[in-house]
């Protein structure tokens, strides 16, 4: 051997063994992190990785076995988790505490080359760390099937923490009816990029998709069709809560929506007593009739299923009593099956309900929601109301409604329709969707500050925002991905990540690496032509 093969070769090996480099810094986690510090090394995971939980609570040891779950399709490895009273030497390490600063759902991951410390407040705060890690690694980790390794972290710090503690989406289940399996596959694809809130909309004039014990018929005839004719399906009670504890399983606290005084048809079909008139609605118009002295009494017939698309034509009425009980009723047992806060009203589009009628049932229903133990959300037309600082304000038209809101001291959920409605096509071509509102492109959809869209409205009357998916074109899973992603990407940044850092330019290159991650997991993404996009 010559003296210059023989150092060639020395210099081979030693590059072989000297430590791999990576910048935390650049790769394309969303939402953005409040800061990212890089240390240029890299931690890997392997199969003899263990995972230790300080505290060795049941919910600590819930989230260590969570990920531990979450790695083991594509890896393989059967992570073992493990109790640690200190700080081990390697390994993942899940560990309470943290400055206030973290809050509830802030985090702090530290990652050297042996061992990867998730320090939170609470359990929520790992959880979302966790949603972190995923995007650290390749985006195969994300595949339901063994990959090759290796499975390399860049080493560094991360602190992060959400900028709004509301970041919500909406599902209307309603227009069409999704499966009990179709809203869990929603909720792990929500999860994963840090979303804290699903709204369901359980009611609409198309169908009624919750069971209500004291009210049966409401599924068992007002849930039996939907938009264009479908068999339409509802959720027993039973059903409920499995879709309650598993949204809570990934940190999501389900809203559960009955829409009221309007957008009730399917209860006035499954009820004759509740309508208090013969409604009917016509292409261009409404038609309403005065009830007569007997529809007062409790002998209305029920109205026709209806499974067209028009809005604003039917109304619960306020001088029947049996009113009243119903809305009590399905309030109450709703309530009970729903650990989470709030509870939402609707209140839009209640366009054949007079005035003062609709601002007295806002006032009821407030009364109504807040002896179930709830707080009350509903569509910026219940600023109308003589609403409390307790009583949360869905904006998403006019900045008349935000305003009267704020001025009640509400605080805002800010959902714009032109430019946060995940049912809006995203161009002319696009195939499922509407577009009555705008055409919402995905810049469109990352480019807006909710602090500026109202003047007079800054972020200290905003609780958060909310991204709505109505149904009226969408009956699967797939359209609803398609509909959803990658926009999602967007809000869920607009929510958490701090506004200074936000620049459309910046994060359309990261949106362009998260297209692998989507493909791994099955998502039926639209590619904007506006984004470059990685295979």
């Amino acid at each position: 051997m010559t003296r210059i093969t023989y150092i060639l070769g020395l210099v081979l090996l030693v590059a072989c063994q000297s430590p791999k480099h990576s910048d935390l810094a650049l790769l394309p986690i969303i939402p953005k992190p409040v800061s990212v510090v890089s240390s240029g090394k890299v931690f890997e995971l392997q199969a003899t990785t263990n995972i230790y939980v300080k505290t060795g609570s049941k919910e600590w040891t819930a989230i260590a076995e969570y990920l531990a779950g979450r790695l083991k399709p594509s890896t393989g490895f059967e992570l073992k988790i493990v109790e640690a009273q200190e700080p081990p030497t390697s390994g993942i390490y899940f560990t309470l505490g943290g400055t206030a600063e973290l809050g509830e759902e802030g985090y702090e991951l530290v990652i050297t080359e042996n061992l990867m410390t998730i320090t939170a407040n609470q359990p929520a705060g790992a959880f979302r760390a966790i949603q972190t890690i995923r995007q650290l690694l390749p985006a195969k980790i994300e595949m339901p099937s063994a990959q090759q390794g290796p499975w390399e972290i860049a080493t560094g710090t991360i602190r992060d923490f959400p900028t709004y503690s509301y970041r919500g989406v909406m599902l209307d289940v309603a227009r069409h009816f999704f499966s009990v399996e179709e809203v869990k596959l929603y909720i792990d694809q929500l999860a994963l990029y840090k979303i804290n809130f699903l709204h369901l909309h359980l009611s609409d004039d198309q169908g009624w998709r919750i069971e209500i014990k004291s009210w049966p018929n409401l599924t068992a005839h007002g849930g039996k069709t939907e938009v264009g004719g479908g068999a339409g399906g509802f959720y027993t009670q039973e059903q409920y809560t499995e879709l309650i504890n598993y949204a809570l399983s990934h940190y999501i606290t389900i809203v559960p929506e009955i829409d009221m005084p309007g957008h009730i048809n399917s209860a006035l079909a499954s009820y004759g007593e509740l309508n208090g008139g013969t409604i009917v609605p016509v292409e261009g118009r409404v038609a309403i009739s005065e009830p007569a002295n007997n529809i007062l009494d409790g002998k209305s017939k029920p109205t026709e299923l209806y499974t067209g698309t028009r809005v604003g034509w039917s109304t619960l009425r306020i001088e029947k009593e049996v009113t009243f009980k119903f809305v009590d009723d399905v309030i109450r047992e709703i309530s009970v099956l729903t650990p989470g806060p709030y509870f939402h009203v609707g209140g839009d589009e209640a366009q054949v309900t007079k005035k003062e009628d609709y601002i007295a049932f806002v006032n009821r229903f407030q009364e109504i929601v807040k002896a179930h133990g709830k707080k009350m959300i509903g569509w910026e037309e219940i600023a109308q109301g003589n609403i409390t600082a307790e009583t949360v304000t869905q904006h998403w038209k006019l900045p008349k409604y935000a305003l009267m809101a704020v001025e009640k001291e509400s605080k805002l959920i800010v959902s714009p329709a032109e430019k946060a409605y995940l049912d809006m096509q995203y161009d002319s071509t696009t195939k499922l969707g509407l577009h009555w509102a705008a055409y919402i492109e995905v810049d469109k959809a990352y480019n807006w500050n909710p602090t500026t869209l109202v003047n007079g409205i800054g972020k200290e009357n905003i609780l958060g925002i909310e991204a709505p998916l109505w149904s009226e074109t969408i009956s699967n899973s797939d359209e609803i991905e398609y509909l959803t992603f990658p926009r999602l990407l967007g809000y869920a940044e607009i929510g958490w990540s701090p506004d200074a850092k936000r620049n459309w330019d910046e994060y359309k290159l990261r949106l362009g690496k998260h297209a692998p991650r989507m493909k791994a997991l099955g998502i039926d993404f639209y590619r904007s032509k506006l984004v470059e996009w990685g295979e």
